[in-house]
């Protein structure tokens, strides 16, 4: 891979894993469409890397204070209060999509990997319902009501974003909003749900990466994809978390079914076939 290559790339990877947009819908059309090569597991490690340190540096201090509470719960052996909950809320609602991601990641990139059509669809599906929850949804509660239950439901929804095109922020997003959550308790879960995932994906292939040896050619471009995914992750959870004080998602919703759209006619005029 090439440093421009790395550099789109990341660039689109930080935008795009914390907007409710799809990253791997991204990550896939932007190479099909411009004819790129593959990326391959090198740089699949320094994308997740890269937005693993840009949502650790931006919720730092939510981050110190969770592991506070948490280690303050077993000392006091109590969940008496919303911050010593939160932990183990995020805990639990996090295993759902990391066991449905070890079973079943390899054959759901089998399947859609290769399918730019597919991929079309569920930007514009699931689209449609992040629009749907965003306009109807009652939007009252806090983060700080946030229970066992509802935070099992959001985690069970992640699972879904191990479909190109559902997106991971924008799934867990819509399950929030569906519950009843303000845009920007919904928005504020969904990173701090996502800290974890994120975390294991980046852990779990640069094991796999350190097995097959990494190429020396490809470091630099790992180093550029990196940073470009760090930046503009940090400067997308800023933006979108001061966006949805004030605004709807709809712009975000327009964006999906555009893409969408236009990738479907791109297909049907026999581009890339």
């Amino acid at each position: 891979m090439n440093l421009f290559h790395a550099l789109i790339l990341g660039a689109f990877q930080g935008f795009s894993e914390v907007l409710p947009i799809s990253s791997s819908a991204h990550l896939l059309l932007i190479p099909w469409f411009l004819k790129w090569p593959e990326s391959g597991l090198t740089f699949d490690v320094a994308l997740h890397l890269g937005t693993f340190i840009a949502l650790s540096l931006y919720f730092r201090h939510d981050i110190v204070e969770m592991l506070a509470s948490f280690f303050s719960a077993f000392k006091s052996r109590s969940l008496d209060t919303p911050a010593k909950r939160l932990p183990f809320i995020i805990i639990a609602a996090t295993i759902p999509a990391a066991v449905i991601g070890k079973l079943f990641e390899d054959t759901i990139e089998a399947v859609f990997r290769s399918s730019p059509l597919l991929i079309a669809g569920f930007m514009i599906g699931f689209g449609i319902l992040l629009g749907l929850v965003d306009r109807y949804g009652r939007k009252r509660l806090t983060i700080d009501q946030t229970t066992a239950a509802s935070g099992m439901v959001v985690g069970l929804f992640q699972c879904l974003a191990l479909i190109p095109g559902v997106s991971r922020s924008g799934i867990t997003i819509t399950a929030g909003l569906m519950l009843g959550f303000s845009r920007e308790a919904a928005a504020r879960f969904s990173f701090l749900l996502s800290l974890p995932i994120v975390a294991g994906a980046a852990l779990l292939k640069t094991i796999h990466l350190l097995k097959a040896g990494i190429p020396t050619a490809d470091l630099l471009p790992m180093l550029v994809g990196i940073t470009a995914s760090c930046i503009t992750g940090y400067v997308s959870v800023a933006f979108l978390l001061r966006f949805v004080q004030k605004r709807s998602l709809a712009p975000f919703v327009w964006y999906r079914i555009v893409v969408g759209l236009a990738v479907i006619i791109l297909i049907k005029i026999g581009f890339g076939g």
